[in-house]
């Protein structure tokens, strides 16, 4: 399974690989065409990392309390 379509193991990835992506999309030299498939990549890792996020906070909320409150 290639890189982009797999989902990440940790967040800590995910931003090592959107790291990577704004480099690249920072390149003057980088196509058209390439910054699109760079650019649908990072906003799959994206999302990853962002449900990985949510999930921790459900976590922190479920520990820190009943969960009601809002995440801050």
């Amino acid at each position: 399974m290639s890189e982009g379509s797999k989902k990440i193991e940790t967040v800590e990835e995910g931003f090592k690989i959107l790291d990577e992506t704004v480099r690249k999309l920072s390149d003057e030299t980088i196509s058209l065409e390439e910054s699109f498939a760079v650019f649908e990549k990072g906003m799959k890792v994206l999302r990853d990392v962002s449900e990985k996020i949510d999930r921790v906070e459900e976590k922190v909320q479920i520990i820190s309390g009943d969960g009601t409150d809002d995440f801050q």
